[in-house]
């Protein structure tokens, strides 16, 4: 077990959730050694592998691990700045539960919010509101989904894989799920709405109205000013 203690920290993040998993199969003893890890990472950025480790002690649903967490994490992980005193606890919980369909939808609920009471009535946005999101408010929704994701779904993972395709729309579509040859995809059963969506299949961003909104979501200053870097399993 002071092996597996010592790899945790050192191992790239892919290896990290492998043994995330472990860890979590091991009994007391495992959850023992994932509170400790997330003790001892308290004072560096949140990381996906801490997600991971945050999700296994809230589903033991045991009295140690549940003292654990409302002792040292009575708000989560993240941190849930916002300019605009958007209360985003709520979309924190449903992902640490992992109901992905459900974190959506909320998502976008509150990018309306965000934008204002008139798009909060009309359930969709316009780019020209994303285009005045608060950076911080983005890169609070982008952290929830990276950190509790495996570091797999988030804008900056869309942004990061549309730019690798040179910024090609259709060849995006194709990476992330959301269409497959002519066919769109079909909202909401032909989604998949788990970890073994491809990389970037979520959050949806109101992709059903066109390219305007994730455009201006993928070009926003949030991933250039204090940017938060995607992570990919299986990269250091």
């Amino acid at each position: 077990m002071t092996d597996l203690r010592d790899r945790l920290k050192l191992e790239p993040l892919k290896t990290q959730l492998l043994l995330i998993q472990e860890l979590a199969d091991s009994g007391d003893s495992g959850l023992d050694v994932l509170m400790d890890f997330l003790l001892d990472q308290r004072s560096t950025p949140v990381t996906p592998a801490q997600g991971k480790a945050y999700q296994v002690l809230f589903n033991a649903d045991h009295p140690k691990t549940n003292e654990f967490l409302q002792t040292h994490f009575p708000q989560g992980l993240v941190a849930l700045t916002s300019e605009r005193g958007i209360d985003y606890a709520p979309l924190q919980s449903l992902l640490v539960k992992q109901d992905l369909q459900a974190a959506d939808k909320l998502t976008l609920e509150k990018m309306c919010e965000l934008a204002g009471e008139t798009a909060l009535q009309r359930r969709w946005l316009y780019f020209t509101e994303v285009e005045r999101f608060p950076i911080t408010d983005l890169q609070t929704i982008n952290t929830l989904w990276l950190v509790y994701c495996d570091g797999k779904f988030g804008f900056s993972v869309q942004r990061e894989l549309w730019i690798g395709v040179g910024k090609n729309w259709d060849q995006l579509w194709e990476k992330i799920g959301w269409r497959k040859g002519n066919s769109w995809t079909r909202y909401p059963n032909e989604f998949t709405w788990d970890l073994s969506a491809p990389r970037g299949h979520l959050p949806l961003s109101n992709q059903l109205r066109g390219v305007r909104v994730l455009a201006a979501l993928l070009s926003h200053p949030a991933w250039i000013t204090k940017a938060i870097a995607p992570v990919q399993a299986g990269q250091p």
